[in-house]
């Protein structure tokens, strides 16, 4: 266990992040009933020998399957910022598992948290070049208001990314306006698309929508 008195960035509830364990892996199992449920890993680099790019990256697997590879906490939000990882599940075996495997530096994490329900319509992001075939790369989000930050990121497959949009915001803790930003860089890293949206949580209401999606034709570069 580490902790710090620090204040932390992007969240207003500084306690969650003030503390964290570390190792060479950290292994989660939680008891729930079967069903779908989104996972927040949430994260903060607090130890201030690691503020600096580089110095802890981390792998990051929900059910067995790798769904953040290469996560630089510090490359991400910076120090004493909190980062949020999310991921939409399916439960079938009562126990949803949560991993962080070191690759530099150590594993860590805050806390993590088991949301149920998917709680909205799902959204279908499907990413193309002109002669038809599918981007690779990584889609990266950030939801953002004056209360408090969170961001994302999965690597496409087959082009594609598939969220889901919570028709309830407030049980995000998103109660104030708010941004959304998502990004596209490539497998060279190069920034390829960008779409920014601002709402506000009252006048948001999609509990009609089943499922939708976006196809967006992206130029190679």
């Amino acid at each position: 266990m580490y902790s710090t008195a620090s204040s932390i960035s992007g969240t207003p509830d500084h306690k969650l992040y003030q503390t964290e364990r570390f190792g060479q892996a950290i292994i989660d199992s939680f008891p729930v009933a079967n069903g779908n449920y989104t996972v927040n890993v949430l994260l903060a680099e607090i130890y201030y020998p690691y503020d600096k790019a580089g110095a802890r990256v981390m792998n990051i697997k929900v059910q067995g399957t790798l769904a953040f590879p290469n996560v630089d906490i510090f490359a991400q939000a910076g120090a004493n910022a909190a980062l949020t990882k999310s991921t939409t599940v399916v439960v079938s075996n009562g126990t949803p598992t949560v991993e962080l495997d070191n690759i530099v530096g150590g594993a860590k994490c805050s806390a993590i948290e088991i949301l149920p329900g998917t709680s909205g319509p799902s959204l279908l992001l499907n990413f193309k070049y002109p002669d038809g075939t599918p981007v690779a790369g990584t889609l990266a989000y950030t939801v953002s208001s004056s209360l408090l930050s969170f961001q994302g990121s999965a690597p496409l497959n087959n082009g594609q990314a598939q969220c889901v949009i919570f028709a309830n915001p407030s049980a995000m803790g998103i109660s104030a306006q708010f941004q959304v930003n998502l990004s596209l860089t490539d497998t060279a890293g190069r920034l390829i698309w960008q779409f920014n949206i601002g709402m506000n949580p009252a006048q948001v209401n999609i509990g009609a929508v089943q499922s939708s999606a976006l196809n967006v034709i992206v130029q190679k570069m």
